[in-house]
């Protein structure tokens, strides 16, 4: 036993860890800590994690707008509708977003990385994706975009600590992907709505996140779950003051897949609100595979799981009747896997508003 958490040598993939990550949270990781969280990834890829230290006023504050904004009516929405954003930024009603050639189940408004738009055509096509968000007016949803920003903020600061944790697992230097992401970073705030859902859909189909750690608060109402190597769904308890902790496609495909994406999905009874946060990079931040100890490739190697694991199809290969998670197409910048994943997700507005560029 080591002071301040339990170390688990093999985790049986049938429930989620539950770990206290205050020996991550100060200003270098805990060594011993590193190890066991960075095993803990590569054995199931979530967690439920207290002592992350954002208040729990904010939280309480994040879901009482959320509920304030999805009881708006659609006209109201529609003031920050995503389909006028070149960005897909903003406000879509259920149904909107497709995985795996499925709608998604939920209503949702996206909020990104704000930077100023990219009028240069010799930049690779995914700088389109830079751009503002779109905020309601003070006297239809008072504090949006500042609490909004609060809440980016704070996740940022639990992902930033837990990067730093996996880098130190890792064996590479804290500061490794901090440096990496470099300065114009490019990361997600989802405030999510599901109503209950209806026998054979999904609030949202089983996939891969797409970039690096993801942060979720996933409210009182369970209905996320994880599917073990079994092809088993296992439910995410609800534990008070913990959030979700899961990894993306990047990490998948950075570590040579020792650190993998783990499906997932969500199956609700009862009308559910959550909020996640995506952290991500620069949009040239290259995925080139990382300098690595030859023991975590032996790793990879002796694990069916991790040698055979996939990634979420490109735009083409979903059209084609490729399945979920079962590509072998690696992006060479995360500007590109976002881009795969709003043409992928988002065909039809992505067309809309990029298609002279999508037909060259």
């Amino acid at each position: 036993m080591t002071k301040g958490y339990d170390i688990l040598a093999i985790v049986p993939f049938e429930q989620i860890p539950v770990i206290d990550i205050t020996p991550a949270m100060g200003a270098r990781p805990e060594a011993g800590f590193a190890g066991h969280f960075t095993d803990v990834c590569h054995e199931v890829g979530f967690a439920l994690v207290t002592g992350h230290g954002v208040d729990s006023q904010l939280v309480d504050d994040v879901f009482a707008m959320m509920h304030r904004f999805f009881a708006l009516p659609d006209e109201q929405k529609r003031l920050v509708d995503k389909n006028a954003s070149p960005q897909m930024r903003g406000w879509e009603p259920v149904g909107a977003e497709t995985t795996n050639n499925r709608p998604d189940l939920r209503e949702q408004i996206d909020v990104w990385t704000a930077h100023p738009v990219a009028d240069d055509p010799a930049l690779p096509v995914y700088h389109r994706l830079h751009g503002p968000n779109q905020w309601l007016p003070e006297d239809v949803l008072a504090g949006h975009c500042e609490l909004s920003e609060r809440w980016i903020a704070a996740l940022a600061n639990v992902a930033d600590h837990l990067m730093a944790t996996l880098a130190v697992g890792l064996g590479l230097d804290p500061d490794h992907f901090r440096r990496l992401f470099g300065q114009r970073t490019m990361s997600l705030a989802k405030f999510i709505h599901y109503p209950p859902t209806p026998n054979g859909g999904a609030g949202v189909n089983p996939h891969h996140d797409a970039g690096f750690v993801t942060v979720l608060a996933p409210g009182p109402t369970p209905g996320l779950q994880v599917q073990n190597p079994e092809g088993d769904w296992i439910d995410v308890p609800i534990v008070e003051d913990a959030f979700v902790i899961n990894l993306g496609e990047n990490f998948q495909a950075m570590t040579g897949n020792y650190l993998v994406a783990t499906p997932h999905r969500v199956v609700t009874a009862e009308e559910r609100w959550s909020a996640g946060y995506f952290h991500g990079p620069s949009l040239d931040t290259p995925l080139a595979p990382l300098d690595l100890a030859p023991s975590f490739a032996a790793a990879v190697t002796a694990s069916p799981r991790h040698r055979s694991a996939g990634f979420m199809p490109t735009p083409e290969e979903a059209g084609a009747g490729t399945e979920a998670m079962a590509s072998a197409h690696r992006p060479s910048t995360y500007g590109e896997q976002l881009w795969n994943y709003f043409n992928r997700s988002y065909a039809d507005a992505m067309r809309h508003h990029h298609g002279a560029v999508l037909e060259n």
